[in-house]
């Protein structure tokens, strides 16, 4: 590597520090932190992270298929809000037709606690499942997805405005 130089890009540990939800509905842990699944459409996980450009944020909204690994969708936006996530999943269930059954986990953040979410998933035939309070570990494989992303693809990059952090997120989901 010295030859070369490469160089290894260390990620800093992760601590769990969220502020837990206190209102909208709150599903039961299904997953479990078993993060294998046997088929494609049978185990989902999402969330969403923030990155800093400039003086202000970009938003981005993600769904995991646990079976391959693969992002089934994504949305950027400028505002963390409910319609971010509930296009993500209008987009994965327009690639996606059959999801009876699927289990979908997210943690307790005020999108996945929504009225709007919680009536969309029963009307496509998914179940809901989340994390308990607080605790990221619950939802480690998106955690650990969005930290390689920003550590790989994002934080050694000099990125000065919006639309550049979105040609980086963009070009790499292309060749996910």
């Amino acid at each position: 590597m010295q030859v070369l130089g490469i160089r290894s890009r260390i990620r800093r540990k992760h601590r769990c520090n969220y502020a837990s939800s206190t209102e909208g509905r709150v599903a039961k842990n299904l997953l479990k932190r078993d993060f294998k699944a046997d088929a494609p459409n049978q185990k989902w996980v999402t969330d969403v992270t923030q990155y800093r450009v400039g003086e202000s944020w970009i938003y981005l909204s993600a769904v995991k298929d646990l079976f391959n690994n693969e992002i089934v969708a994504y949305q950027m936006s400028r505002k963390n809000d409910n319609p971010l996530v509930l296009q993500t999943f209008e987009n994965a269930f327009n690639k996606t037709k059959d999801v009876t059954g699927l289990i979908v986990h997210s943690d307790q953040g005020f999108q996945y606690t929504s009225h709007a979410y919680h009536d969309m998933l029963p009307k496509v035939g998914a179940r809901i499942s989340m994390s308990r309070r607080g605790n990221c570990y619950d939802n480690a494989s998106m955690e650990s997805f969005f930290s390689h992303l920003k550590t790989e693809e994002l934080y050694p990059y000099d990125i000065r405005n919006m639309d550049e952090a979105q040609r980086r997120i963009e070009s790499l989901y292309s060749i996910l």
